[in-house]
């Protein structure tokens, strides 16, 4: 973990729990807002019911660079309904409230920067902790520049969280896992978001280099959606980020309810996928 990172974090005690059970994660990405921030409380009450390890909700944004057509147009769907990254925190604020399990689930705030330099760092911060996040990925900053930005957010008791990528050399890796703290979020491909039908074939070998990296948990996405992923994955990674996919289900569910209760079995079976089969870890002595 990196000089000045909470000891201790929401995150950081799942994967422990996590090791401990010889268990492969299960962390879903779903956008804040699509198509509202009720319904949004509801998919993440669904989630956590079904068993999901940590929560990433996007913070929708104009432009999603790096999101494939899926999680692009949900960005605009949440952005039409209102959607801002100060809805979102108080989105986080009433799942803590709530009653299920949703009140205990680490959650990431995962946006591009543009949206927490607006707000202003330690203004995002302090609203981001007393919501109750556990951590921030924001896609498009990198470990050079976020001197500043790590120093608050740890500060704040706030995991950060950076992307190694496949054409990410041993050095960067090492860079970006300096970074990092909570967990190392290795994309699995290079290109856009987007589900995909098979895991790239380097992965692998990918997975080597960052282990020899980092000391920190490795969760893997970007093409992630089927129990077949998650079981290979299973003996390589600690945890599989599901995203496009679920986002899939909400934009096609006919209600709240019909999106929350797929979101749920589709977490279901990625999460018994999870716990057998290849994926079934070796659990911590």
């Amino acid at each position: 973990m990196s000089v000045g990172a909470a000891t201790t974090t929401r995150i950081s005690r799942r994967f422990a729990e996590l090791q401990a059970r010889g268990e492969m994660g299960i962390i879903p990405y779903i956008t804040a807002g699509d198509p509202s921030l009720d319904a949004s409380l509801k998919f993440v009450e669904a989630l956590a019911e079904a068993g999901a390890d940590v929560i990433e909700l996007g913070v929708p944004f104009s432009d999603p660079l790096a999101d494939g057509p899926t999680i692009q147009r949900a960005s605009e769907r949440a952005l039409k309904a209102g959607t801002t990254l100060a809805g979102v925190l108080d989105l986080v604020r009433t799942i803590r409230k709530s009653d299920s399990a949703a009140t205990e689930v680490p959650i990431v705030l995962f946006s591009y920067y543009n949206p927490i330099f607006q707000m202003g760092l330690e203004r995002f911060a302090v609203a981001a902790s007393e919501a109750g996040a556990d951590g921030v990925l924001a896609t498009d900053l990198t470990p050079e520049e976020s001197v500043e930005y790590r120093k608050i957010l740890h500060a704040h008791n706030l995991d950060t969280i950076f992307l190694g990528a496949p054409t990410s050399t041993d050095e960067r890796l090492a860079q970006i896992s300096a970074a990092s703290s909570g967990f190392l979020y290795l994309i699995s491909r290079t290109g856009v978001t987007g589900a995909k039908d098979s895991l790239p074939d380097d992965l692998p070998a990918l997975l080597r280099r960052a282990r020899v990296a980092t000391r920190l948990p490795i969760a893997v996405g970007f093409g992630i959606s089927q129990p077949g992923h998650v079981s290979v994955l299973g003996g390589l990674a600690d945890a599989a980020v599901i995203g496009s996919s679920l986002v899939s289900e909400i934009e096609k569910a006919t209600s709240i309810e019909a999106g929350a209760a797929a979101l749920g079995a589709r977490i279901r079976l990625l999460k018994q996928a999870g716990k057998a089969g290849l994926s079934k870890r070796e659990a911590a002595p």
